[in-house]
């Protein structure tokens, strides 16, 4: 799929999320059709091919109730997941990663000496930025709430000191991997943050797809349970969106939080996941 028909299908999923979040009944394909201008027809091919459900059934992965029924049904004790080898250096979740974490020392440099590659990508969730090192992929964002100047501004901000080098080419295949997991490859990513954050990144790389935490069982797994405030921001600073899966940290309410790029991402993502992971 061109870059320019998946940024189409997006902005189209986008227009009908913002519909579907503002309606307080469920609406009807033929409603939300003919406010995306299309037949029904089309529009249900558009919708399912991005989500892998109708239309129907993806209002009900939107609801506040859902993401209740997932903290029930799905939720996930990290220590378990980290017990059977779901953490560190092996096969993370539903993608095949592998990660690094820079030294404290090196990352208090601010990123001195460093070279990150970037550019904007499609994806499934609209404009994404990816910056990257020799050793992997360090940031990960979406400008379709924030903006991308304010996007760029974010990530490039957070290693004042590297040189920055725009550069496709050299992220392209991990990109192409981080949505559509590439049989036998691995996707690298090089975490860059403080002792603190990277604890709290590798928790968030033990809850597997279609899964949820909260953000006290974050804080339990790290051995610091009333560092429940401490955890949040951590979240809320992770670089490496959707890979690294901070969208599945959600409130013991089962509300959803906060999300640093906006919390139609968040919802569309957990969505996005819950459908692919029915329909598989």
């Amino acid at each position: 799929m061109s870059d320019a028909t998946q940024s189409y299908h997006y902005g189209v999923m986008r227009r009908a999320i913002e519909l579907i979040d503002q309606s307080e009944a469920s609406l009807s394909l033929d409603e939300l059709a003919a406010q995306m201008d299309m037949s029904p027809a089309h529009f249900q091919r558009l919708f399912s091919k991005w989500a892998g459900v109708s239309p129907k059934k993806f209002q009900q992965y939107l609801t506040l109730g859902y993401a209740k029924a997932l903290l029930r049904d799905r939720f996930t004790t990290l220590e378990t997941a980290q017990a059977v080898g779901l953490s560190g250096t092996g096969r993370l979740h539903d993608l095949f990663l592998s990660w690094e974490a820079m030294s404290p020392g090196d990352y208090a440099k601010g990123g001195g000496g460093l070279v990150i590659y970037w550019d904007w990508f499609a994806g499934p969730f609209g404009q994404t930025l990816v910056m990257g090192t020799d050793k992997g992929i360090c940031g990960m964002a979406f400008g379709s709430e924030t903006g991308e100047a304010e996007a760029w501004e974010d990530m490039s901000s957070r290693w004042p000191k590297a040189q920055f080098v725009q550069d496709g080419a050299k992220l392209q295949a991990w990109v192409e991997a981080s949505f559509t997991p590439v049989p036998n490859m691995v996707t690298p990513l090089h975490l860059i943050g403080s002792p603190l954050q990277i604890k709290v990144w590798e928790a968030l790389l033990s809850i597997p797809s279609g899964h949820v935490s909260t953000y006290s069982e974050i804080a339990e797994s790290i051995g610091n349970p009333k560092a429940v405030r401490a955890v949040g921001t951590a979240v809320g600073r992770n670089p490496i969106s959707w890979l690294v899966p901070c969208h599945r940290a959600l409130r013991k309410s089962g509300g959803l939080g906060g999300y640093h790029w906006g919390l139609p991402v968040k919802r569309a993502m957990l969505a996005y996941e819950g459908a692919r992971r029915d329909s598989a």
